[in-house]
């Protein structure tokens, strides 16, 4: 796993967390990141939008019919994302990183190892053992899936994100093959820690996140919509 070090370049940098209440609705947040992406300048601060989404499956750019078994009544949207096919629902984590890893001095590569590495610290922090795999990017218990990642890069930025599974109903994930794989077991945190609800994991993974980074502070905002 090729791990970014933190150097001068994130030390005196902000990282702007805004945290959203409620469920969001899926395109109205992608499309605005799209917006942010395409408006930001060398000087705009790094960014993380903290949320959960209203039920959605999302076909990324590499996305094949085939792993979408039955869908049923729950929306399908095709998005500028990497991968295959996954979903978003009420109690999962869903953290979208906006980051100039052209200003950071860092890869695609990089940038995915990273962020795994934060939410294997994360778990770590509830007393499991997690990993990540060279051949499927995500964080993993056992074989068995309990955080996504998803992300597209653009003239040096990135958006999408990642996605940790909390306290879900984890049946629409038997609607597909979870990231592209047939009979892909997925869990989620209170498999293993009986209680724990999104905010908590939240603050968890967000320091993570600050930490692996190297960003000097953290500036919180809270909102309604986005």
């Amino acid at each position: 796993m090729t791990v970014f070090t933190p150097s001068s370049c994130a030390k005196d940098r902000h990282l702007h967390v805004k945290m959203l209440h409620g469920l969001q609705g899926y395109e109205q947040v992608w499309h605005a990141m799209q917006a942010f992406t395409d408006e930001r300048t060398d000087a705009t601060e790094d960014v993380l939008w903290v949320l959960q989404h209203e039920p959605v499956f999302t076909q990324g750019q590499a996305g094949k019919p085939e792993h979408l078994i039955a869908p049923g009544d729950i929306p399908v949207v095709k998005v500028d994302r990497g991968g295959q096919v996954t979903y978003h629902g009420p109690g999962q984590l869903v953290i979208y990183l906006m980051i100039d890893i052209t200003r950071l001095g860092i890869g695609p590569r990089e940038l995915v190892s990273t962020i795994e590495c934060a939410i294997v610290r994360s778990l770590a922090l509830y007393g499991l053992t997690a990993v990540a795999r060279q051949d499927a990017p995500g964080v993993y218990i056992d074989d068995a899936k309990i955080a996504s990642l998803g992300l597209r890069i653009r003239k040096g930025k990135s958006f999408h994100g990642l996605s940790l599974n909390v306290d879900m109903d984890l049946e629409p994930f038997k609607r597909i093959n979870p990231c592209g794989y047939k009979d892909l077991e997925m869990i989620q945190l209170t498999d293993f820690e009986s209680g724990e609800v999104v905010e908590q994991a939240a603050g968890r993974l967000v320091n993570e996140i600050q930490n692996a980074f190297g960003y000097s502070d953290i500036v919180m905002e809270y909102a309604e919509t986005i």
